[in-house]
């Protein structure tokens, strides 16, 4: 990170940041509302700046991040790392639902196999009738 650019979007950097493996995945989750600027929802083209905070849903994560550095090129993980700050209430309220989610794995009854073709027939016959 020799050059810092002057401006850069949102979508680039999220990328170079490695929050999303590609460019078109980043630009996916800010349309869907899943990358927030200070509680706000933003559009793709969004220029960002050093000290912006950004709420970032992934999956059942949410990460609260600052802006340290700007980049608008994807590097290794560690530089990567380095062009943000996680709150420390974000990692503690992230590991408690981890943990939460841990506990809670015994109690959700997974059935042993898929349904058979009889049985999604079925399913099919009671959820058109649900839906009448």
């Amino acid at each position: 990170m020799s050059e810092m650019p002057a401006k850069v979007r949102v979508d680039k950097w999220l990328w170079a940041a490695r929050f999303f493996k590609t460019r078109s995945l980043a630009k996916a989750a800010i349309e869907g509302g899943k990358v927030q600027l200070d509680g706000n929802r933003i559009k793709v083209s969004r220029e960002i700046n050093v000290g912006d905070r950004l709420q970032i849903r992934q999956g059942w994560d949410v990460k609260d991040v600052e802006v340290i550095a700007l980049s608008d090129q994807r590097r290794g993980a560690p530089e990567a790392q380095q062009l943000y700050r996680e709150t420390d209430d974000s990692v503690a309220r992230r590991e408690a639902e981890a943990a939460a989610r841990k506990a809670a794995g015994g109690m959700i009854d997974r059935p042993a196999q898929r349904p058979t073709k009889k049985q999604r027939r079925q399913i099919h016959r009671f959820r058109d009738l649900m839906d009448d």
